[in-house]
């Protein structure tokens, strides 16, 4: 068990070093940023390791007893049933979701334009990035919202879209149409399961939730590469979905996501299962 743990410490630590050290001098990164402040899991509960629903631990379990929903005795600890009875709700709310999600048709070619949309039009002090220059300028980002189909299925994107942007998507996602609107083509919608994943701790077991949070940081790339923003000052080339060349890198990487995503996402909807069982 103590193994386990530090191993599991040690996978997150390497995974959040340099989160942590620019934190701790004031230094924003518009790429990473988004996993610890987008999503809501610290670091430090990141790296808390846990075996997960029906697992029983013996020996020395004295740190479970500072992990809410653990139960612990003098020689054993294991995830509170109570916790499972009270949770039982949100449990098979997520798990709706994820299989309603799962089951959907993958809708490709959306080519990450809601990265796009949320700048459509927008002063320049106003970008949320401000550090980053527009690849190709504003007039220029705005033409290419304007020359291809808004497509966005994911509410929290589209939510981010500016006034004049609202109206070009072809749908009209909301928190309560969520279930009807998520499918696994949308990058957004895979990194989710990193969400999903820590909002069902500590049901889930602690590698489930950092194996989600790795595809979720690769995702995220894939997603600045591909916004209008010009990245190249942060090490990466852009994916110019303007161009021919840069839609036929991004399906390429949508699809592999997408396949990605499903594998974490069975695993998750196998874990609310047993909790619901």
């Amino acid at each position: 068990m103590a193994a386990l743990a530090a191993a599991h410490q040690r996978r997150v630590d390497a995974l959040v070093a340099d989160h942590l050290r620019r934190r701790s001098r004031g230094e924003r990164h518009p790429i990473e940023d988004f996993l610890f402040e987008y999503y809501s899991y610290r670091p430090g509960a990141l790296r808390r390791w846990h075996p997960g629903w029906g697992v029983r631990l013996a020996g020395d379990v004295t740190a479970f007893g500072s992990i809410r929903g653990f139960a612990v005795a003098e020689t054993h600890a294991h995830v509170d049933p109570r916790l499972a009875e009270s949770r039982s709700d949100e449990v098979a709310w997520i798990r709706d979701l994820l299989v309603a999600t799962q089951n959907r048709p993958a809708a490709l070619g959306c080519f990450g334009l809601h990265e796009w949309a949320m700048v459509y039009r927008l002063p320049a002090d106003e970008l949320r990035h401000r550090q980053l220059p527009l690849r190709l300028g504003s007039a220029g980002t705005d033409e290419v919202v304007e020359r291809h189909r808004i497509a966005c299925t994911h509410y929290d994107a589209y939510r981010f879209f500016t006034p004049e942007a609202v109206g070009l998507n072809t749908r009209r996602p909301t928190l309560t149409t969520r279930i009807d609107n998520e499918q696994p083509g949308c990058l957004h919608a895979a990194m989710d399961t990193y969400k999903w994943a820590y909002k069902l701790a500590p049901f889930t077991p602690a590698a489930l939730v950092v194996d989600c949070f790795v595809l979720a940081r690769e995702i995220r790339v894939i997603d600045m590469r591909a916004s209008p923003y010009d990245v190249t000052a942060l090490g990466h080339s852009p994916i110019a979905i303007e161009t021919p060349a840069g839609k036929s890198e991004y399906l390429h990487a949508q699809r592999h996501f997408a396949d990605a995503a499903a594998v974490l996402r069975r695993r998750l909807i196998e874990v609310c299962d047993a909790v619901l069982a």
